[in-house]
């Protein structure tokens, strides 16, 4: 069962994004290895034998290269972003954690040979970190606009999945004309949950 809160839909997203990294710095570290062993089990019920966009997940963010791991012990190749200056995501292979270097923005990246951005349209599973997500797929990012500006070239069948806490799957989160909505959520809990208009929640 995924757990909701009901936050006053109102608030902008600057409001939302100090609140919710407020939340994150306060889990204790046995509560984040619970959710990241848990998200990494959950993951291994998304069927994926093909390319797969993902990333490590820093700064609080829930999960950790556990996920990374099981995609490939499914059969899924996995590819991570390669930050560079602002605009769509590039992108490299991930083989293992023992082939990654620390980049910009404290993330780990592949040591192998970097992929233009492009390279997402390569992918039938998208794993998307966010803050929150909201029931319709309204996602709330840390504002940088990387996957606003990368996940508009995606295949239209690409399966994008918003990597969220249970309590960070909300009812409703402010939106604007340039956001792309999600089509699951993926939390420790719940598991994978669909999204969208068709889909309300319980």
């Amino acid at each position: 069962m995924v757990i909701t809160v009901k936050m006053p839909g109102e608030r902008d997203k600057h409001a939302w994004r100090t609140e919710l990294l407020a939340r994150r710095a306060v889990i204790p570290a046995t509560e984040r290895e619970k959710e990241a062993f848990a998200l990494a089990a959950a993951v291994e019920a998304v069927s994926a034998r093909g390319w797969v966009c993902a990333y490590v997940p820093v700064a609080g963010e829930p999960g950790s290269t556990a996920m990374l791991d099981a995609l490939l012990a499914g059969g899924a190749r996995v590819l991570l972003p390669v930050t560079g200056p602002p605009g769509p995501l590039s992108w490299a292979e991930y083989t293992g954690a023992s082939a990654m270097r620390r980049a910009r923005y404290g993330l780990l990246e592949p040591t192998g040979a970097v992929l233009p951005p492009e390279t997402v349209t390569r992918a039938e599973l998208i794993l998307v970190p966010a803050l929150a997500v909201d029931l319709r797929g309204v996602r709330l990012g840390r504002g940088a606009g990387y996957y606003d500006r990368t996940l508009p070239a995606a295949r239209p069948d690409a399966r994008l999945v918003a990597v969220v806490r249970d309590d960070e799957l909300v009812d409703r989160l402010p939106e604007e004309p340039h956001d792309l909505r999600m089509g699951w959520a993926l939390t420790p809990r719940g598991g994978l949950r669909r999204l969208g208009d068709d889909y309300p929640g319980e």
